[in-house]
């Protein structure tokens, strides 16, 4: 009984000075001597009974590592793409030979590579191809662009590009009659930034055998979508493209939810999988990461997919899981909410998928053992998916599901504790905030949209897994304005924080761009943290002050590594 008494106290002492410590200061980890805690020997199957020797060592540095047992070191050893040892350089050194390349840091800061847990890459990359309309903000500059873009067109062939926002110039909607006179002989669909509305003119309109007397859907207007006129090699070069300006902003790995939206074919994202990453990955022309969502609709292809190949069809690229929708967007009045909006009172947004489908794919994707995501802005939406989340593990029983919710942008009272206590990954995109907070209080009303916008600081608090995105093209693929976005919560022309209550940390915001990230897609054995045995994808940056990034979350990319290999400059 003594003796268990004095264990006892000593476990306590120690844990209260472990847990008192500088826990988040570089300087703290960096000038630890803590060896045991410093290298985990890779497997021996992996390795031949040689000793190890370090291809790459990583020296002088402040590392970053989004690992919890160590925060922080100074060097790095990498072996075979994969990290081998982290901590002080005379430590690190050990694993050094003749043949082992060093590559001082400079007193740099190094993170974890980054994980866009939304993106759209093919599409992303055909969209830098074309006509770029973000950030226009007056009808001429708009008219002017598309006028632009026909000189430099064949007649006949089809103009495509977008990224506007009508709220950039009053929220008037484009029509077919600002471009119908310079466009005679060019069919034109220019996508809203959000991908939930379009522009087409009178040419794309007749040839999609769309009139006045055309009825529409209820909760909406027909459009006809083109992107099935791009090429194969079309694609596979939106995929070189798109890949290097991931590159270049530290993104080592996305989540690719596809050319894939509401009335676009699913056969969509099959294609890309067969013709452009198979394709990729068989040349070895793969340079990132990609983890891969179908349709859901079409959960029992890729559940026999997954069947024949395995989850991973390479370190290049993953089966992820399935996805659907459950409402619109914020921008286009079709995201779907308990009251209506406020500059709309008859509208409470748009239901994209009637619940009872919704419910039952979701059951059927879940038994199969498919990861399931389903896209949800508007509070109304939140909560139906959280219901049917709810009522599917109550149905099937628990397990490790990781269910996620696409943007989660919108919350109802009550809602950010729900997503915390179900376990639900709220999937976000910080840097859309940055043009939300004027329309949300324009659209909502103050109260609404103070209430409910971008809760990350709730999420977090309710211990809901949070993974950050960028949702490119809808916004530019930029993981460190993101995590300044998240941090910050300022738009252009604010002079305070938007729900400033909701601002987060820099460790918060790198995690949930990295390991949290990994996690929210299955895949942090491999990648999410600067850990031994991990992949080697890290990110050099341009500052040399851990306090000043912690404080002002500005920095730059100064090269990514991805498998311990330089890939961008």
């Amino acid at each position: 009984m003594n003796l268990y008494t004095l264990i006892s106290a000593s476990v306590v002492v120690v844990l209260a000075i472990f847990f008192s410590l500088p826990l988040l200061n570089p300087t703290y980890w960096l000038s630890l001597n803590l060896k045991s805690w410093l290298w985990i020997p890779i497997p021996s199957s992996s390795l031949s009974s040689s000793p190890v020797i370090a291809d790459l060592v990583v020296r002088n540095g402040v590392i970053y590592t989004s690992d919890e047992s160590l925060p922080f070191a100074d060097s790095m050893a990498i072996h075979n793409g994969r990290i081998l040892r982290l901590g002080n350089f005379s430590f690190v050194q050990e694993l050094a030979a003749d043949g082992t390349e060093e590559l001082d840091l400079g007193g740099k800061v190094v993170v974890p590579g980054f994980i866009d847990s939304h993106v759209h890459l093919i599409y992303a990359g055909l969209q830098m191809a074309r006509v770029e309309l973000h950030g226009i903000n007056k009808k001429d500059e708009f008219v002017r662009k598309i006028k632009e873009a026909v000189r430099n067109a064949k007649e006949g062939s089809w103009i495509l590009g977008g990224g506007w926002n009508n709220d950039l110039w009053g929220g008037e909607l484009p029509l077919a009659s600002w471009i119908d006179d310079i466009t005679p002989y060019n069919p034109v669909w220019l996508n809203r930034m959000d991908g939930h509305m379009g522009l087409a003119n009178s040419v794309a309109l007749k040839l999609s055998g769309i009139s006045n007397l055309t009825k529409d859907p209820e909760g909406g207007t027909i459009v006809r979508t083109v992107d099935g006129e791009d090429t194969v090699n079309e694609r596979r070069e939106a995929l070189v493209g798109a890949t290097n300006h991931a590159l270049m902003r530290g993104v080592t790995t996305v989540v690719d939810f596809g050319r894939y939206y509401p009335g676009v074919s699913a056969e969509l994202p099959w294609e890309d999988f067969s013709d452009v990453y198979q394709w990729a990955d068989a040349s070895k022309k793969m340079m990132i990461r990609v983890c891969l969502f179908f349709p859901m609709e079409t959960w029992l292809r890729l559940h026999d997919l997954i069947g024949k190949m395995g989850r991973a069809i390479s370190q290049w690229i993953y089966l992820g899981g399935v996805k659907a929708f459950a409402d619109g967007s914020l921008g286009s009045n079709s995201a779907l909410f308990h009251e209506p909006y406020a500059d709309e009172p008859h509208n409470y947004g748009l239901q994209v998928t009637e619940s009872e489908i919704l419910y039952n794919i979701t059951m059927a994707s879940e038994k199969s053992g498919l990861q399931v995501a389903i896209h949800a802005i508007g509070d109304r939406a939140n909560d139906l998916i959280l219901d049917i989340y709810e009522s599917v593990v109550s149905t099937n029983g628990m397990r490790d599901r990781r269910f996620r919710i696409e943007h989660a942008q919108h919350l109802a009272p009550g809602a950010a504790a729900r997503f915390g206590r179900q376990g639900i990954v709220a999937s976000v995109q910080p840097l859309h905030l940055l043009g939300d907070a004027d329309t949300a209080t324009k659209k909502l009303g103050t109260d609404r949209a103070q209430k409910e916008s971008y809760l990350f600081r709730s999420l977090l608090a309710s211990n809901a897994p949070l993974a950050f995105g960028s949702d490119w093209p809808v916004v530019d693929i930029n993981p460190l304005g993101g995590i300044k976005t998240a941090m910050k919560r300022l738009p252009p022309g604010w002079d305070d924080a938007w729900i400033p209550s909701e601002c987060l940390t820099l460790n918060d915001s790198l995690k949930a761009h990295t390991i949290s990230a990994a996690r929210a897609c299955f895949l942090d054995n491999d990648l999410g943290s600067l850990s031994p045995g991990k992949l080697a994808d890290f990110v050099i940056l341009s500052t040399d002050s851990w306090d000043d990034f912690a404080a002002e979350g500005s920095a730059s990319v100064e090269a990514t590594y991805v498998s311990g290999v330089r890939a961008y400059p």
